[in-house]
Formats: structure tokens, sequence, C-alpha cells
């Protein structure tokens, strides 16, 4: 009985703390702003690419959709971190995008786009 109360206690507090470092509205309310050039719709591109399952994607190597030189010899992997600096400062991240964005410098409204596309998938 006990064991079933801790675990109980355990999944409820686990929930409840992904829903507080969490907020989808908010990422989606964010999105907004990125949604004149990208579509979340898998294989759906726009002016950008498709940000649909972008966190784990390599940069610049999308099917259908043309990069920058600068974006396809990047060779890195979207993680959430290296998502939310380029989010930040996108020109100033990778030197030569063609991604016209100032960029987003709240840190809790990037961390909250990058929750709302990763719960894309």
């Amino acid at each position: 009985m006990k064991k079933s109360v801790v675990v109980a206690a355990s999944l409820l507090w686990a929930s409840v703390s992904v829903n507080a470092e969490c907020d989808l509205n908010q990422g989606k309310k964010v999105f907004n702003k990125c949604a004149a050039c990208h579509s979340v719709e898998a294989g759906k591109h726009m002016m950008g690419p498709s940000l649909h399952g972008v966190v784990g994607r390599k940069a610049g190597k999308t099917d259908g959709f043309l990069y920058s030189m600068a974006m396809e010899a990047s060779g890195f992997v979207w993680t959430n971190e290296r998502l939310s600096d380029f989010i930040a400062s996108p020109m100033s991240y990778v030197a030569g995008t063609s991604m016209p964005f100032g960029g987003i410098k709240k840190v809790d409204d990037r961390e909250a786009l990058i929750c709302y596309l990763k719960g894309l998938k």
C-alpha cells in the first residue's frame, strides 16, 4: 500500500513539474512569430523549412528544402540548446544563414516554443 501511494505521488509530481516546465499554449503563441515563414506540418515547406520534427534533425538537411550554404555546412544536430541559441539570434549563430529574423530574446519564450515544436512529433 505504501509503495502504491509513493508511486502515485511520484507520478503526480512528475506530471505537475512537466506541465510547469512546458507551457504548450505559450509555445503555440510564440510560434505565431514563425508562422509567416514556417509550417508545423510534416513536409510542408514555406519560405522556411517545416519545423515538424526539428529537434533531433540535422541542420540544413531536410528533403524538399533548399538551405543556405552556411546552414548546410553547419554540420550539427538540432538539440534544445542549439535551437534556443539559434532562435535567440539566427544570424549570429549561423553566419550566412538566409533566415531574416531578429530573434526571440526571452528565454522562457524560446523554451516554450521548443516545447511546442517537440510536441508535434
